[in-house]
């Protein structure tokens, strides 16, 4: 009798783990895809959120975690380090070129950011084909 009893209590729980498994993978494919059953005032609250927008207030690109402390075209970005924003907003590095310090550079044979920004060939020798003294 226990046994019976033992094996209808992990057939239940078994049965609980997979139906919640199934709902929280639904849940996380798409947010939005499966809106029954949800209460309209949470759908409303979702719609009407307010943006902050660094356009409006660019302090929010100084927050922990922002992508940059500048803004550019309504969005946070590091004009030190963006390769589409490097020194200022719009100007794009070239193919063989990075941002580097807010300057486009070829990594290749620049003397100060030889094979990425701040590797400097000192008395290391030239910098070619990105390496310091390569011959």
């Amino acid at each position: 009798m226990k046994s019976i009893n033992l094996f209808l209590v992990t057939l239940l729980i078994m049965a609980l783990a997979i139906a919640l498994s199934s709902s929280i993978s639904s849940a996380m494919e798409e947010p939005n895809s499966n809106i029954q059953g949800t209460s309209h005032f949470i759908l409303s609250r979702k719609q009407n959120r307010i943006s902050l927008t660094c356009d409006k207030y660019p302090k929010i690109c100084h927050v922990k975690g922002s992508a940059g402390s500048d803004c550019c075209n309504n969005r946070c970005v590091n004009f030190t380090i963006d390769m589409l924003n490097c020194g200022r907003c719009g100007k794009k590095c070239s193919f063989p070129k990075i941002c580097c310090e807010g300057k486009c550079v070829n990594p290749r044979s620049n003397e100060k950011h030889c094979g990425k920004c701040g590797n400097k060939c000192d008395n290391r020798g030239s910098c070619v084909y990105g390496m310091c003294s390569y011959a």
